[in-house]
């Protein structure tokens, strides 16, 4: 057994997921990360669930774009479909072989496949928006995602392994600790009902009515740090302009900028990687924003082109396009979730109900 491997899987199976005894389980990853997968698999056996494991091989994604065809598109796992469908619990363990491959494959073939998953999409979204589902995303180490944010493999285990806390001698209640700090802020936002965003090249607001602030203390996303809500569809307006390069499906697009009116997305620009911008604002759903956030994890303080962390760097914002949460009272409907993160710490400013409550990087109102 692997100490640090295991203090992982107690924390994911305790903490995040809150297995009890014969929840079902449905771990996803690649063959990776096996080391991870082999304890959470014990973990989860002596919590009591019934753990199912899907381990994807090299490449196994480029393979079936590059191959499949017609209705070998639109064909979905029966086990995935029943996870999502049916199960307690789901972890995906992210453990990449490669992480550009995916920026070469058809578009079309794309966009089918994800129009064939949009219904248990939909479905994944309402069950974990009320923990039906207890669902949670990590990270397991491996040599492309460290060569992707720059680092060496030992670094990257490091960055990943302190940023879940688990160089602590208790996780579970550093965790918990992060849960009380974040309360703080979402008691406050949850009152009003107008945010504003002002910063360099950022002047965009939005109403919140009627929709609550999450807290995100680690058990949806492991590592966590942030609070998060989905803004009234409609009430979108001004302009806003992303400073971190923004990732998605193996795509980089940067230095990407928004004008925004009346909850519609009308014009946009990026100086590196518009054509994909362009494809992926054909998909329906894709010009609202589903998702308004801020960062507030000061332990990471990096950009590493993984969403899972970068989104919760302290002293940023984001906004995702496209699916809502449901959780937070959001309506929009997308098979796309793309977050976009912008910098505050130079002069960032959040005004709630025109009231200034955040700048540079800090709430005022908060130790």
């Amino acid at each position: 057994m692997n100490p640090i491997l295991s203090k992982y899987a107690h924390l994911l199976v305790n903490y995040c997921l809150e297995i009890q005894k014969g929840d079902r389980l449905y771990i996803r990853s690649t063959t990776l990360a096996e080391p991870l997968i082999r304890e959470v698999y014990r973990a989860a056996l002596q919590a009591g669930g019934m753990p199912i494991v899907d381990m994807e091989f090299r490449e196994k994604g480029k393979i079936f774009m590059e191959e499949a065809e017609g209705e070998q598109l639109r064909f979905v796992s029966p086990l995935y479909k029943q996870a999502m469908e049916t199960f307690e619990a789901y972890l995906y363990i992210r453990a990449p072989y490669n992480l550009k491959g995916d920026g070469q494959l058809d578009p079309e073939k794309v966009k089918i496949t994800k129009e064939a998953t949009a219904p248990i999409s939909k479905t994944y979204f309402e069950r974990t928006a009320t923990r039906a589902l207890k669902r949670n995303l990590c990270q397991y180490p491996t040599i492309a995602a460290a060569q992707n944010a720059g680092l060496s493999l030992e670094e990257y285990e490091r960055f990943i392994y302190g940023a879940c806390n688990l160089f602590e001698e208790n996780p579970i209640q550093k965790w918990l600790d992060v849960r009380t700090f974040q309360q703080q802020i979402v008691d406050v936002l949850n009152q009003r009902e107008k945010i504003q965003y002002k910063g360099n090249g950022i002047d965009i607001t939005f109403s919140t009515k009627g929709r609550t602030w999450i807290n995100s203390d680690g058990q949806t996303n492991m590592p966590s740090g942030e609070v998060y809500t989905s803004p009234v569809e409609d009430s979108v307006n001004g302009v806003i302009n992303f400073s971190y390069p923004a990732v998605y499906m193996g795509n980089e697009v940067e230095d990407v900028t928004l004008w925004v009116k009346d909850g519609y997305i009308e014009k946009w620009e990026a100086k590196q990687g518009k054509t994909f911008l362009d494809q992926i604002f054909e998909i329906d759903g894709t010009r609202r924003f589903g998702e308004a956030a801020i960062g507030t994890n000061y332990n990471i303080n990096r950009f590493t082109k993984n969403i899972l962390f970068d989104e919760k760097i302290g002293g940023t914002v984001h906004m995702a396009i496209g699916q809502s949460y449901l959780q937070a009272g959001g309506k929009n409907i997308s098979s796309i979730h793309w977050d976009m993160i912008a910098g505050m710490m130079d002069g960032g400013e959040i005004y709630a109900d025109d009231e200034k409550i955040y700048d540079s990087g800090r709430f005022l109102f908060v130790e």
